[in-house]
């Protein structure tokens, strides 16, 4: 602090020089008294606040910018975020899907059911929203969902339009007669149903020989496959596997997303095999 010499009043030197020491002392004090008093209080509330920080920072779990930290979270394949988008749609289970099916086809035995563009979603058209890498080119964002704005080909409406998920199923005829039926995935519709007109007489037979032989039906296939393996069907087909055994495939596809194929015995309901998809 710097003292000036009072202005329009005369003083001798002596005075000035007394005053001029006298108000060094006094503001030597006060100094010393201010860093003292202050000094101490604003010690004890930063070493407060260092001590509350240190309890706080070493369980950041937030980013700079204030968002959570992704550990912990895994990280989907591109197929497994496909079929999380596409079973998020589907309103129609495989079992509800089934009964539709058989319900078309008088005396009819369901052999082979498949959710449409389950394993092959890079057709836009299969299921009802672009691809993820995938831009609109008439100049309309995506939203996001991953499908386009409403200028665009949008996420299937629940009234069940083209771009729907489907069920598509084949169901035989005790003489082999295949009929061809498929299923809004949303509403549970039956979008078409008619028989196959490509069969030979060949292929009739070997149908015929295979439900005659199928004790076991997909529903309980499918149960058998979901007791190992909790999850949603989204597939069963009855085959022939590489020992010639005739087997239910079923496909799970687990909470992580992940599918697993069954070969569940057509006669014996067994499980002969087991293969994960890890993509």
């Amino acid at each position: 602090m710097r003292f000036e010499p009072r202005r329009n009043k005369t003083v001798s030197p002596r005075t000035r020089r007394l005053r001029v020491a006298g108000g060094a002392l006094c503001a030597a004090a006060l100094a010393a008294t201010l860093v003292t008093g202050c000094g101490q209080d604003s010690g004890d509330e930063t070493a407060a606040a260092t001590s509350e920080a240190a309890k706080v920072l070493p369980n950041q779990t937030t980013s700079p910018s204030g968002s959570v930290s992704p550990s912990g979270t895994a990280q989907l394949t591109e197929d497994q975020t496909k079929r999380k988008e596409l079973l998020s749609t589907v309103k129609v289970t495989f079992d509800k899907a089934a009964t539709t099916a058989v319900g078309e086809v008088s005396g009819g035995k369901l052999t082979d059911l498949d959710l449409e563009g389950i394993d092959d979603q890079d057709d836009d058209d299969a299921t009802g929203s672009p691809s993820p890498t995938s831009s609109p080119t008439d100049g309309t964002s995506p939203s996001p969902g991953g499908t386009e704005s409403p200028g665009g080909t949008g996420s299937p409406s629940p009234s069940g339009s083209a771009g729907s998920p489907k069920w598509v199923a084949e169901v035989v005829e005790e003489d082999g007669t295949a009929h061809n039926v498929t299923i809004d995935a949303v509403t549970g519709k039956v979008i078409d149903s008619s028989p196959d007109a490509d069969q030979s007489d060949a292929d009739k037979q070997e149908l015929a020989d295979q439900i005659s032989k199928a004790t076991q039906t997909p529903q309980q296939a499918a149960k058998v496959a979901t007791d190992k393996k909790p999850g949603k069907v989204t597939s069963i087909a009855l085959d022939e596997n590489d020992s010639n055994v005739l087997v239910w495939q079923v496909d799970v596809v687990t909470k992580d997303w992940k599918k697993t194929t069954f070969d569940v015995d057509a006669a014996k309901g067994t499980i002969t095999d087991e293969q994960v998809d890890d993509d």
